[in-house]
């Protein structure tokens, strides 16, 4: 739910450029919905302004489908955090830091991101991988309000059934939703 994600986004030591970046990763996976892969090799050529919305555009997802994911502006507080802090001005938005501190490198792996996210999933009290939150950020969003399609366009879904999955949508047949259409029609009575 959210109190658990908040508390997961809030776990990371924020006075170390580890745990800033840790959080900024938890933030993007909790509030964009990306794979653990897709956040490896986010750069920063995919952050982009689109009529005044902050975005990851053109992300190259699972199949090679090619999506745009909308930032919500508490994600983009994270990450520019977390760039300012690194002062990463190009490339891979996430890199890698050793135990020093310091950060190592010009990427980090799917695999490192996967353990950002399950080290702190623990030290939470919570057995979660990075499609935890993929899930996770369906089921907010689509208890915050969010259209279904909308969902499905983010998490890069063919398919509206995988979201529907994601979210345990099941057909309402007490609430159907020919029901909520209200025509008054001009209907004879049946003898």
């Amino acid at each position: 739910g959210s109190d658990e994600s908040a508390a997961l986004i809030c776990a990371p030591d924020t006075s170390t450029l580890k745990g800033v970046r840790d959080q900024a990763i938890l933030s993007v996976a909790l509030g964009c919905g990306l794979r653990r892969g897709e956040i490896a090799a986010l750069t920063l050529e995919h952050l982009q302004v689109r009529d005044s919305k902050w975005l990851i555009a053109d992300l190259i997802g699972k199949h090679r489908r090619m999506r745009t994911v909308p930032i919500p502006d508490w994600v983009k507080l994270s990450v520019d955090c977390w760039l300012t802090r690194s002062g990463i001005a190009s490339g891979r938005v996430f890199r890698s830091i050793t135990k020093a501190g310091t950060m190592n490198g010009q990427s980090m792996t799917a695999q490192a991101v996967y353990e950002v996210i399950r080290t702190y999933g623990y030290r939470t009290g919570v057995s979660i991988s990075p499609h935890d939150l993929r899930r996770t950020f369906a089921k907010l969003a689509y208890a915050g309000g969010a259209p279904v399609e909308q969902i499905q366009y983010a998490l890069g879904h063919a398919s509206l059934t995988t979201t529907e999955v994601y979210l345990g949508l099941r057909q309402d047949l007490a609430k159907a939703p020919g029901d909520c259409i209200h025509l008054k029609l001009p209907f004879a009575e049946c003898a």
